[in-house]
């Protein structure tokens, strides 16, 4: 379960990074402004918050390998279908029907994880999403590479391919086996307004991380007067950041609680704050750093969810999760407003808030 997780998740790494890759290349070919480059990657968090939400319930009450596979199928033919000379709408609509299945995808591993290993999931949950980190690290200058040689198309296509092959040893792998022995619970089931800070947690990060992925081209081209390669390497610099400190996260022994969450947002929200408002002309330092500050949240506050509400863990994760898909969606379009608005920098610049609203939110949740 573990190494399919793993490995399951540098695909979805690489499904994260696609349109921030591909930016320069899709700005062309679709007449993109930042407001739309931000809607796009909107509506990818969009269909990942839909596809977690509808899965959660599903995955405490079904079988998990019928939806895993299907949803890999899915995904697979959507990614599959984006050409070159595809409209707006029809690459919207891509990206919101293979978001939706990465969400199923990521209930399922998510629940699984956390299942086996109870109170002590956050390690290896870090150890897992350490996955989807390397595959954003190493995909995005391949991606790069991949839409220059071959036109954006293929890098589609390559990350279609790795949904099929994960959901054929998904169909075989044992993704039930550590299901607790529960009476069948009825969606929504056991879940009160404590999983709130939870879910402001995961929007507040997952709204970082997407708008990070997705402006730090025109960051460091626009706001810095940088070759766009530089904003690439960032990306790659920040996923590496997230990396390294998941890895971290699962060298340490005892139990991650919700004060390093605090200090977590507080960390980020000083690096943007000073490196982005300053405008210093070091985006991979920046973005490195944000990702290394950031990079125990999402583990963290799953692993601290599924303990909070035991009885229904599919459902806890699939509402902290979908909440943080949909953070997905509101700031990376609203960044992408202000920086058309008051310029790139500023708006980069501006993610310092939601980092020190995810140390807010925190706190809540260690108080209740």
């Amino acid at each position: 379960m573990t190494l399919l997780a793993l490995l399951a998740f540098v695909v979805f790494g690489c499904l994260l990074v696609l349109v921030g890759a591909n930016q320069a290349a899709l700005a062309e070919t679709l007449d993109l402004d930042l407001a739309a480059t931000g809607l796009l990657g909107a509506l990818l968090s969009l269909g990942i918050a839909a596809g977690v939400l509808a899965s959660g319930p599903l995955v405490d009450r079904y079988p998990r390998r019928p939806l895993f596979a299907a949803a890999s199928l899915i995904a697979a033919v959507a990614l599959a279908s984006v050409h070159g000379g595809i409209s707006f709408a029809g690459f919207a609509v891509a990206l919101c029907v293979a978001g939706f299945c990465a969400g199923v995808w990521e209930v399922v591993l998510n629940t699984g994880i956390a299942e086996e290993h109870g109170a002590s999931s956050a390690r290896p949950l870090s150890l897992v999403h350490a996955g989807a980190t390397a595959g954003a690290v190493v995909g995005a200058p391949l991606i790069a590479w991949s839409a220059a040689q071959a036109g954006f198309p293929m890098s589609f296509r390559g990350v279609a391919a790795g949904f099929v092959l994960f959901g054929i040893w998904g169909a075989l792998a044992p993704l039930d086996a550590h299901r607790a022995k529960r009476e069948t619970k009825r969606s929504g089931a056991g879940i009160d307004a404590g999983i709130v800070p939870y879910a402001g947690i995961a929007a507040c990060y997952v709204g970082v991380e997407t708008a990070v992925t997705l402006f730090a081209v025109p960051w460091a081209r626009d706001g810095l007067g940088l070759e766009p390669s530089r904003g690439v390497f960032a990306i790659s610099v920040f996923w590496l950041g997230l990396l390294v400190g998941r890895v971290g996260l699962f060298a340490q022994r005892g139990v991650a609680g919700h004060r390093l969450l605090v200090a977590a947002g507080l960390s980020g929200a000083l690096v943007l704050a000073v490196g982005a408002g300053l405008r210093l002309p070091a985006p991979e330092w920046i973005v490195g750093g944000v990702g290394l500050s950031l990079s125990i949240v999402f583990p963290v506050f799953v692993s601290l969810a599924t303990q909070r509400f035991p009885d229904a863990p599919g459902t806890a994760t699939g509402v902290a999760v979908g909440a943080g898909a949909l953070g997905g969606f509101a700031v990376p379009w609203l960044t992408g407003r202000l920086g058309d608005a008051v310029g790139i920098e500023w708006a980069f610049a501006s993610l310092a808030i939601w980092s020190l609203a995810l140390a807010g939110f925190a706190l809540s949740a260690r108080r209740r």
